[in-house]
């Protein structure tokens, strides 16, 4: 892309929205779901750890690395659920792909939309698998920041037309049926969750505060939904009653992450999961029954945040939607970096 390696390519949020739009939205996310998928196929590859996290009563400020033998990649990430009280984003991030042969990275992006980005196709990806066949209707809970991604990707992979939107705050409910009119979806503003759950085939909890909360009760949840439990992605912060938990088949990402941050940390660590990346590489099955409630309890995985830089990187060869960033110190000398520092202030002499 550059042929100066000591210059790091940098996608700010403004070329990262020229990006997306340029791409379309439905095509961006239809991209990411297939780079995710591959590199779901290829999970054994990866170097795999629950994120590192620095947890206050505030939120949490996390990194998220990993690699594959070639690239590493990391996301910083954090998640702050009051922050929109001072006109700050919930969640916000950036990320770094780098070279394992020379340490180099070799992008630098923002990622707090292209995190909204994967975290939509990668649900998707798992309904692929899960959601019941013919699915048309999605009940979506919590309709902040991620809720239009999520309806988006929905959309674009599994075909979805028909939206109930429920929030406890009905002005971000009318903002997210607001921002999908003209998406072609029918939208239904539901008063109650109960309401929203009425004829849903997926029930999507995208929820952002910080604590155990039941936005689904057992009762709410009838035989053959997909549940798609993104909104529980921290210790102590979880989104469904037990009872459903119990009752569903679960899919998750990396069980030692999901365990600390999921749904499941409600459970005893006997109880049967199910890993997703042995159902994309045909390891093990998906939906079983139709009867059957499947649970996909995304907590946001490094391999999914790799993905989408990889995806990032190859997609933005010959936009010019980057910045060329003087990141790396590179001295005639490599061992003479102290001289490549005494060399700068005499070249400032001679411009003054």
């Amino acid at each position: 892309m550059i042929p100066n390696l000591n210059i790091v390519p940098f996608v700010s949020v403004d070329n990262m929205m020229k990006l997306v739009m340029r791409t379309g939205v439905e095509t961006f996310l239809t991209d990411l779901v297939t780079y995710i998928e591959e590199d779901f196929r290829r999970w054994e590859l990866f170097d795999k750890t629950p994120r590192v996290g620095a947890h206050s009563e505030a939120g949490v400020i996390e990194l998220m690395p990993t690699s594959d033998g070639t690239l590493y990649g990391f996301k910083y990430v954090n998640g702050h659920p009051y922050n929109t009280r001072t006109g700050r984003q919930t969640v916000t991030a950036f990320g770094v792909l780098a070279d394992t042969a020379s340490g180099y990275p070799t992008l630098i992006t923002e990622m707090t939309i292209l995190t909204a980005l994967r975290t939509a196709a990668t649900s998707a990806m798992a309904a692929k698998y899960l959601a019941p066949k013919g699915a048309t209707t999605m009940a979506i809970f919590g309709n902040g920041a991620q809720s239009e991604f999520q309806a988006m990707a929905f959309k674009a992979v599994l075909g979805i037309n028909k939206l109930r939107l429920y929030d406890i705050d009905p002005n971000a409910t009318r903002k997210c049926a607001r921002n999908l009119a003209g998406h072609g979806f029918e939208i239904v503003e539901c008063a109650t969750p109960e309401e929203a759950v009425s004829g849903a085939h997926i029930l999507t909890t995208v929820t952002a505060d910080k604590k155990n909360a039941t936005i689904l009760t057992d009762n709410m949840v009838g035989q053959g939904v997909h549940i798609n439990a993104v909104g529980g992605d921290c210790p102590g912060k979880t989104e469904l009653h037990r009872d459903i938990v119990l009752r569903s088949e679960i899919f998750v990402e990396y069980p030692p992450q999901t365990w600390i941050e999921g749904e499941i940390q409600q459970l005893d660590k006997s109880h049967p999961i199910n890993e997703l990346w042995k159902v994309v590489a045909g390891q093990a099955e998906g939906r079983t029954d139709n009867r059957q409630i499947t649970l996909f309890d995304s907590v946001g995985f490094a391999i999914e945040d790799f993905s989408a830089l990889r995806y990032l990187r190859d997609r933005l060869a010959g936009t010019g939607l980057y910045q060329e960033l003087d990141l790396l110190a590179d001295p005639d000398e490599p061992r003479d970096l102290y001289g490549m520092l005494l060399r700068s202030v005499k070249q400032d002499v001679k411009v003054a």
